[in-house]
């Protein structure tokens, strides 16, 4: 998986891989616009916050690109417009907004024709996806030393590489653990309804030769209770600045279980997923899912027509339940609203 890229620049284009057929087909998708690049956003082509952050990077810079031999208001007015469309692609992953903001704040500062601006941000997109994989890999260096060796991992979803520009946030840490010798092997829930878990984590894994043991969502407490696991990563979309984390629907009952078992529970996350605009976990926005997720897979429907359904695609697990956040400064333990600040500031 490291030689494989989740989102690559191809001479005048954008393209991510499909994450929608793997494992089944392995291809990618070419985007030459922002409401393009919003499109695959929202329709999953590509998912997970670092993911998204890099590949909104990159719209902008593609609509800048078309618009580069405009005049400035027509840049400027074009811009706004790709702004909005990408931020309403996906509410809850905050790598989106703080990748759009970040390409603003940098059109902000630049005092230069929309020909060059569109090459600066071109640039920046190429920056923020590199630093996406250093970012992952300190991540990975400081969680790897909190596994132990012969460590049963659990994780729920994909926070693979997938989900990054590479090497990934949770699947990171174990990458990570796996190149500094130890053994370690991996249980993944498989994830319903979009199952990432089933689709994409035990994919990456099987790639690598990472020993993988799938299961189904509601097999994970019988196996905390039976000692088959012995610590649990996954990767979050957004963490208010108490760090109460949101992530992929079923992360809150892991947690729960964790904690009645005792056993660790650590949320891996690059410091721009930190939301410290957002109090508490209450307040981050949930993305509802369409229904056909719930009702059916492809072409296959197994629920009844006409039956009502809910798919939020995240839910909020409190700080409280989280023993560490990983990030790239250090390992935030028992993170609360002082130790996440005092983070940031230093």
């Amino acid at each position: 998986m490291e030689n494989i890229e989740t989102l690559r620049w191809s001479e005048d284009h954008l393209e991510m891989i499909d994450q929608r057929i793997l494992p089944s087909n392995f291809e990618y998708i070419s985007y030459y616009s922002a409401s393009s690049v919003a499109d695959g956003i929202r329709s999953m082509v590509i998912r997970g916050a670092p993911a998204i952050g890099c590949a909104a990077a990159y719209g902008v810079a593609l609509e800048a690109l078309i618009l580069r031999h405009s005049s400035p208001d027509e840049f400027s007015k074009g811009m706004r417009e790709a702004f909005k469309v990408l931020l309403e692609s996906r509410p809850t992953a905050i790598n989106l907004y703080w990748a759009v903001n970040r390409m603003r704040l940098l059109i902000d500062a630049t005092q230069s024709t929309p020909d060059k601006i569109a090459d600066i941000l071109l640039n920046e997109a190429h920056k923020i996806l590199i630093e996406d994989i250093n970012i992952n890999r300190t991540m990975g260096s400081f969680g790897a030393e909190i596994l132990p060796d012969n460590a049963n991992v659990l994780t729920h979803c994909n926070a693979g590489a997938l989900a990054t520009a590479g090497h990934g946030t949770a699947l990171g840490v174990i990458r990570s653990a796996v190149e500094a010798g130890k053994s370690i092997s991996v249980i993944a829930d498989e994830t319903r309804p979009f199952l990432q878990g089933a689709r994409l984590t035990a994919w990456e894994m099987v790639q690598e030769g990472i020993p993988v043991t799938l299961i189904a969502d509601n097999m994970s407490g019988h196996l905390m209770k039976t000692g088959k696991v012995d610590v649990i990563v996954v990767g979050t979309d957004r963490v208010a600045s108490n760090g109460d984390v949101a992530n992929k629907i079923g992360t809150y009952m892991v947690a729960v279980l964790a904690k009645r078992h005792n056993i660790p529970f650590y949320v891996a996350c690059p410091l721009s997923t930190i939301d410290l605009s957002i109090s508490c976990g209450d307040d981050i926005p949930i993305e509802e899912r369409p229904s056909e997720e719930v009702t059916g897979y492809r072409e296959n429907q197994w629920a009844s027509e006409g039956v009502k359904v809910r798919n939020p695609a995240f839910d909020i697990t409190p700080a409280d339940l989280v023993t560490g956040l990983i990030t790239e400064k250090g390992i935030i333990y028992n993170p609360n609203s002082k130790k996440i600040s005092k983070l940031f500031k230093a």
